[in-house]
């Protein structure tokens, strides 16, 4: 059986694709699934930056026609397999995005779970991994900006018949309108991440800082999208990513913000009971 391919997608840049992919991907290891993470942004490639990684050969090499998949594989000094990119323009301009639709099929023949992070915007380079994924994750932060251009992402993998599995909202606080962000899409909103300043800036947070609120986010989140790489779950069966606790001992702006806290937790909640 091939593995699930999943790709990481969202509208802006510095979202959190790239970090949601990397603990998504730890979750999965420890859980003693086989993952590999490829760095698909062409352009703007960090995902082997991130992980501290050394690595000769990229999928810039590969989709240039010059190296091996096998060859890219990269063992990252937290334990994660990735196909690392490049950062040089040369690279780029080299760089075959027609050809990754070939690369991720070989990959699916060795891995249970394949995490494709993509770059941002309209791209023919961000449009191939919405193509071939089985399922697609949209990722957005709160920001008004964020959150328009990932529902083009949405409108984009739609036509080229992407199958959006549902939408991670990150960097959020209790005074997120999440409500707001989930009537802006027509996919279900699966869960949040919340601003953790516990978390260590290393990668990825479920390794270097396991008792975060951040790391505990992704563990969950993890642990509902097996259901969909192994069982067949759709999105909107998936129990929602959500813990109150995150958000209890952030301090409120003002009295009249906490009274209106303490008035949500005591009817529906933080978010106007979305996760209820």
């Amino acid at each position: 059986m091939a593995g699930y391919v999943l790709t990481i997608a969202g509208g802006k840049g510095g979202v959190g694709k790239t970090t949601t992919a990397i603990n998504l991907g730890a979750v999965l290891e420890e859980g003693g699934y086989d993952v590999v993470v490829v760095d698909a942004d062409l352009g703007m490639a960090n995902l082997g930056e991130m992980l501290g990684a050394t690595h000769e050969t990229t999928i810039h090499d590969v989709l240039a026609g010059n190296a091996t998949v096998s060859a890219a594989l990269t063992d990252t000094p937290g334990g994660l397999t990735i196909i690392p990119g490049e950062q040089s323009l040369e690279a780029f301009a080299d760089a075959d995005p027609a050809k990754l639709r070939k690369v991720i099929k070989t990959l699916q023949n060795t891995f249970d779970v394949v995490l494709v992070d993509t770059g941002a915007g309209l791209s023919h380079e961000t449009t191939v991994p919405l193509g071939l994924a089985d399922g697609i994750l949209l990722v957005t932060t709160p920001d008004d900006v964020a959150v328009n251009d990932t529902t083009k992402t949405a409108d984009l993998a739609e036509r080229v018949d992407g199958r959006v599995i549902g939408v991670l909202v990150a960097r959020v606080t209790r005074e997120t309108d999440v409500p707001a962000i989930a009537d802006s899409f027509e996919q279900p909103i699966l869960g949040v991440i919340p601003v953790d300043h516990e978390a260590t800036r290393e990668e990825p947070h479920i390794v270097n800082a396991p008792g975060s609120n951040s790391a505990s986010a992704y563990t969950k989140l993890t642990k509902q999208l097996e259901r969909v790489f192994f069982e067949g779950a759709g999105g909107d069966e998936l129990e929602h990513v959500f813990e109150e606790s995150w958000f209890t001992d952030e301090p409120d702006e003002s009295t009249e913000d906490a009274d209106k806290s303490d008035d949500d937790e005591d009817s529906d909640g933080v978010f106007g009971g979305l996760f209820g």
